[in-house]
């Protein structure tokens, strides 16, 4: 387990591999656990760094806010203190569109874009994420946070077939404050990276289940009108956690596409 100290408290993250860097971002209530397996086979081929975006997973939470760019700022940060000058960013869900504003924001340090799932409209979220941005309802949530636990490990097996994600939901679940879990999907829910999308040269791959039931599969359709050379992979078979759901064929094309040479994505 390691950290490092921010502005903002502790920044967790765990570390596998040798080789040339490739930074990894959890989604919305995740932690860097979701890697795992996939740090264990990347880590053959390169040094993978998994984030615990403040608070949540082993990271600092005690923050006021926890938006989209307080995140883009953490993932600067981590790479200041790294050492680590350019790197390509792989981000499932909110932590893709997190890579995207990081890659927009500093496009001098981020070498390649992989989203996994991830709004380019927050618009997009499943009707259940976009109350949960409401502050009435997530203090309600939290105020029975045990019943709420167990309703979403109920829930668990319509969002990912692995069975191993209910004891991971619950367990990330079960660090998450109510100030993180409000405003970071409020957060997201009014991000919208089209206006900006046009202005990325560097590759970017969006990879989306079409079982997806948290963020609209459909959003391949606004990162392709954005990126007309973005690369996009679809699984007709998985859903939101493509990694869980299809890990060979998942990480096979992350791998590829990683040691794929830059080609602009730019018009």
């Amino acid at each position: 387990m390691s950290s490092i100290t921010t502005d903002q408290g502790i920044l967790h993250y765990e570390v596998f591999g040798r080789g040339k860097p490739v930074i990894l971002l959890h989604g919305w209530l995740g932690s860097w656990g979701l890697w795992q397996e996939t740090m264990t086979y990347l880590g053959q081929y390169y040094r993978c760094y998994a984030l615990d975006f403040w608070g949540f997973g082993e990271s600092g939470r005690k923050l006021d806010t926890y938006q989209v760019p307080d995140f883009v700022a953490l993932v600067n940060q981590f790479m200041d203190q790294m050492g680590i000058i350019n790197a390509p960013l792989v981000g499932h869900s909110m932590g893709g569109t997190v890579s995207l504003l990081t890659a927009i924001s500093h496009p001098d340090r981020i070498s390649k874009v992989t989203i996994i799932g991830s709004p380019i409209v927050g618009t997009s979220l499943a009707l259940p994420l976009k109350f949960a941005g409401n502050r009435f309802i997530a203090s309600v949530l939290f105020r029975f946070f045990d019943q709420f636990r167990a309703v979403m490990r109920a829930a668990s097996p319509l969002i990912s077939r692995d069975p191993r994600f209910p004891d991971m939901m619950d367990r990330d679940l079960s660090k998450t404050t109510l100030e993180s879990f409000l405003t970071s999907i409020a957060s997201l829910h009014k991000t919208d990276l089209r206006p900006q999308l046009s202005t990325l040269k560097i590759p970017v791959m969006g990879m989306f289940g079409h079982r997806d039931n948290i963020v609209s599969p459909n959003q391949w359709k606004p990162l392709l009108a954005g990126l007309p050379n973005a690369r996009i992979e679809r699984f007709p078979k998985a859903g939101h956690f493509i990694m869980l759901d299809e890990p060979p064929a998942f990480m096979q094309i992350v791998k590829d596409f990683l040691d794929t040479e830059n080609t602009p994505t730019g018009n």
